[in-house]
């Protein structure tokens, strides 16, 4: 049997087109949909023609029964569909906390502040004011030495949370700023994350 260029060429249109189909859950759904609505018109029509009230109201039930089986077997579909083409390690940002952790200080910088506390104490008044003045100004910079290598010290974190779209949560943590906000859309790279 010999076939037609243009039977070939429709026959070609119509599996181009269920495989653009197949590759969209949602049109998938909204054919599936539409194929079942139109199954379910010609039911009711059949029940309509049936003489006894009872049998008719049986044919309706049974029409309705096989139309919802049919629409929850396309949206089944739909979902089954949707999840194999879902992005692996794909998620959301949830939250983005910027903290500021505090820095450590160590003797040597007490020691500093103290001893240019002093020197500077030791500059003011005299007799035992100049000496009041040098412990107080040790004490004093000791102290202000202390708090300027915590300050020196102290650095910023940024933890991002993240919820995935299979349902689990992760959290990550950067030494910079790493560029995403609530909201945005993530996808794990290695032990990071990276805005797509």
């Amino acid at each position: 049997m010999k076939m037609s260029p243009i039977y070939l060429l429709s026959l070609l249109l119509a599996c181009v087109a269920n495989i653009a189909q197949a590759n969209n859950p949602k049109e998938q759904y909204a054919t599936d949909k539409r194929e079942a609505e139109m199954r379910y018109a010609e039911d009711r029509a059949i029940c309509n023609d049936e003489r006894n009230q009872g049998q008719r109201m049986k044919c309706m039930r049974t029409a309705k029964a096989e139309n919802t089986a049919s629409l929850s077997s396309a949206k089944s579909r739909m979902r089954e569909q949707s999840g194999k083409s879902a992005c692996a390690g794909c998620g959301k940002v949830t939250a983005v906390n910027v903290n500021q952790r505090k820095g450590e200080s160590n003797a040597l910088g007490m020691i500093a502040g103290g001893a240019a506390g002093a020197l500077l104490g030791n500059q003011v008044g005299g007799g035992s004011g100049r000496k009041v003045a040098t412990v107080a100004g040790a004490i004093g910079g000791a102290y202000a030495g202390k708090k300027i290598q915590e300050s020196a010290n102290s650095s910023t974190t940024w933890n991002v949370d993240v919820q995935y779209d299979n349902g689990q949560r992760g959290s990550f943590s950067f030494e910079r700023d790493p560029g995403v906000q609530r909201g945005d859309r993530v996808q794990n790279a290695g032990q990071s994350i990276k805005r797509i």
